[in-house]
């Protein structure tokens, strides 16, 4: 089951313009979930819909919980420098789900040289025919942790919703994209795919906001207001893509994003326990106050915190 129904719910009781879904695709005749699993080596598609355990979060506790999960994810960041592995975590969603806003949580306080994000904009004619290609070039090197704020999934979420492709590329990206992510899979790469679920209620709140904001109103385009005309419109896609482009190596991790406090914690909190290696209890209220020391050249630093430790570390490793 996906995490789906409340969103869909709202969407037919608030005033968002009742579309006629396109037909893009003849599911029986070609993108059967049999006939593309079978292609891909799976039995079964896979959706993980995490219920936050940060419901109500106060903004004390939620200060203090982020600061004890930046602190996990960058330990995770050290191990992957070490050990030369790549990490991609991707976030879809509808526009003002907290894509962005998530994404920042999680690059803040880890080490920028080895962090890259990825929020890319119009293709060109030429990126838009070699779209995989596109995303290739983007993927991270060695030791590197790459966050994309919308990805290769643009494909089959906003283009086909907004007309932006072909029918033609839209069902070869929904036939390849699961053998694509294997073999990259295969091939070392950590991939996490992230879909923020926002409420119609929620979003139409987010936009005032932009709006009658100095410092945001630029975020909120014409584009943005034309995509949630298209609400039903783009629920079909989503749905299309969860049946078709999910599976067991290759998840989609669905997270309510109503709240966002709670979405970015809850986002944090998957991460930590999938790469972390360790139980990591959500809340219990520790402060992370530890500092560190570290000698170097023959000088010792002291009250370090892990961040700074993580730096002079990979410092001292240079020098041998």
């Amino acid at each position: 089951m996906t995490n789906t129904s409340k969103e869909e719910k709202d969407g037919a009781v608030t005033n968002v313009p009742q579309q006629k879904v396109p037909s893009m695709i003849n599911l029986k005749d070609k993108l059967s979930t049999r006939s593309v699993n079978h292609k891909a080596g799976l039995k079964t598609r896979r959706i993980i819909t995490i219920e936050t355990p940060y419901k109500g979060v106060s903004e004390q506790d939620y200060q203090i919980e982020k600061r004890r999960l930046q602190v996990e994810i960058l330990r995770i960041q050290q191990k992957l420098i070490k050990n030369g592995q790549r990490l991609c975590i991707l976030f879809e969603g509808r526009d003002a789900a907290g894509k962005g806003s998530t994404i920042k949580r999680f690059t803040e306080n880890i080490m920028p040289a080895h962090t890259r994000v990825e929020a890319l904009g119009v293709p060109s004619k030429k990126e838009s025919k070699y779209w995989f290609r596109r995303y290739e070039k983007r993927l991270p090197d060695s030791g590197e942790i790459v966050f994309f704020d919308r990805s290769w999934y643009s494909r089959a979420l906003i283009e086909p919703t907004m007309g932006y492709c072909s029918q033609k590329q839209y069902e070869y990206f929904m036939k390849k994209v699961l053998h694509w992510e294997h073999g990259l899979i295969d091939k070392g790469l950590l991939l996490i795919k992230f879909y923020l679920s926002v409420s119609p209620d929620t979003q139409l709140i987010r936009f005032e906001d932009r709006l009658n904001n100095p410092l945001t109103f630029w975020k909120l385009s014409g584009n943005d207001l034309e995509a949630r005309k298209k609400w039903e419109v783009f629920t079909h896609y989503k749905e299309l893509m969860f049946a078709h482009a999910s599976s067991e190596k290759s998840p989609w991790v669905v997270v309510g994003s109503n709240t966002k406090r709670e979405a970015r914690l809850t986002s944090m909190l998957h991460v930590v326990r999938l790469l972390s290696g360790r139980q990591f209890e959500h809340l219990t209220g520790e402060d992370i106050t530890a500092t560190h020391s570290i000698k170097l050249a023959g000088v010792k630093f002291q009250g370090l915190t892990l961040q700074q430790l993580a730096i002079l570390k990979e410092l001292k490793e240079q020098e041998k």
